[in-house]
């Protein structure tokens, strides 16, 4: 089986070429979304980062404990408390490094378990997720900065201004592109599907 990762930074429309794919029949293991789901149902996690925040990484031990309808074949769900957790994680670049040994390697797992072969990741180069799985392709989505944008400003409904500071607390998209194998550019001018089609080709005959 291959491992194919498709990243982007912020405004580069990444999401949306997943999108594409999965209209192919290509599942996209996204890993936003696992990281979310793995902190409201994994016992390790809940019982890790327990110890690294303290108690008040999740709500109360009671909201926490199985109800009497709880099945024990089915995940139980952590309530987790983002307040606190958003506090210990800003307040140092320590904290968030620890936050980040923690729940990357578990969806780092969660992926090789998942028998999906694509998997998304906006920081895949940043969280050093691509040293813990093997890739054999890793395809970049870029945008012109402009572009990113006024994308960004559309989607959260925020300033220019502020939508540039997103940008600029990123790597630089150069650097991305870089560590990648191959580019697929979402300028709104180039068509994507071509771009896709001929990516595609070529992993599929490695």
């Amino acid at each position: 089986m291959q491992h194919i990762a498709i990243t982007g930074g912020i405004g580069s429309g990444k999401s949306y070429v997943c999108r594409l794919l999965e209209q192919r029949g290509i599942s996209v293991y996204d890993c936003d979304a696992a990281a979310k789901r793995l902190m409201r149902t994994s016992p390790t996690l809940h019982r890790q980062l327990t110890e690294l925040i303290g108690p008040e990484a999740y709500e109360s031990h009671e909201a926490n404990k199985p109800h009497e309808s709880y099945e024990p074949h089915k995940p139980h769900e952590f309530i987790l408390n983002k307040a606190a957790v958003a506090r210990f994680l800003l307040a140092s670049a320590e904290n968030a490094q620890a936050i980040d040994d923690i729940v990357h390697p578990a969806v780092a797992a969660d992926f090789l378990q998942s028998g999906k072969e694509w998997l998304e990741s906006a920081i895949l180069f940043q969280s050093g997720f691509d040293r813990r799985v093997h890739f054999d392709a890793i395809v970049c989505v870029t945008a012109p900065e402009d572009v990113r944008i006024r994308r960004i400003m559309l989607r959260d409904d925020i300033s220019r201004e502020r939508a540039a500071q997103w940008l600029a607390g990123q790597w630089p998209q150069e650097e991305v592109l870089s560590r990648s194998d191959y580019e697929i550019v979402n300028d709104g001018q180039q068509p994507l599907h071509p771009q896709i089609e001929k990516i595609l080709q070529i992993i599929n005959n490695q």
